[in-house]
């Protein structure tokens, strides 16, 4: 089994959503992100990674150091069902393919459908291809 799919069911079945998995060039460092709804705490981060630290034992998943944190207050976004859950909060969103001459855009996610979302910038609503995001993150609430 491969290490995301492997990290997706465990992280899923202990109640955690798995966000990003970092893996260093020689693979000495495995830095994985999780989120649950009510957020992380230093908690979820122990018992995530003493669990993971068995399993991978268990699955020989060779590694010299292993993180846990949480995403930030800057979460990535990746999945359709990221966009679906934080649908009203501001968002960063770089396209691959410019949009009216612009790749950057900075603006507050409406509504996600059939691989197209709708984000307001200055009053106006933008529909956005999921496909044509390259990166996308919430902007923090400070």
């Amino acid at each position: 089994m491969e290490l995301h799919e492997l990290l997706e069911s465990t992280l899923t079945g202990m109640g955690y959503e798995l966000v990003e998995v970092e893996r260093s060039a020689r693979g000495k460092l495995l830095r994985i992100f999780i989120d649950k709804p009510s957020g992380i705490s230093l908690d979820d981060c122990v018992a995530v990674s003493h669990h993971l630290s068995r399993l991978f034992a268990v699955e020989n998943i060779v590694y010299d150091k292993l993180e846990i944190s949480s995403p930030g207050l800057d979460r990535p976004l990746r999945k359709k069902s990221d966009f679906i859950r934080f649908t009203g909060e501001l968002v960063k969103l770089k396209l691959r393919f410019a949009l009216q001459g612009q790749r950057n855009f900075v603006g507050i996610l409406r509504e996600v459908n059939d691989g197209t979302l709708k984000l307001e910038v200055d009053g106006e609503i933008l529909d956005l291809e999921l496909s044509n995001l390259e990166k996308a993150h919430l902007v923090p609430k400070l």
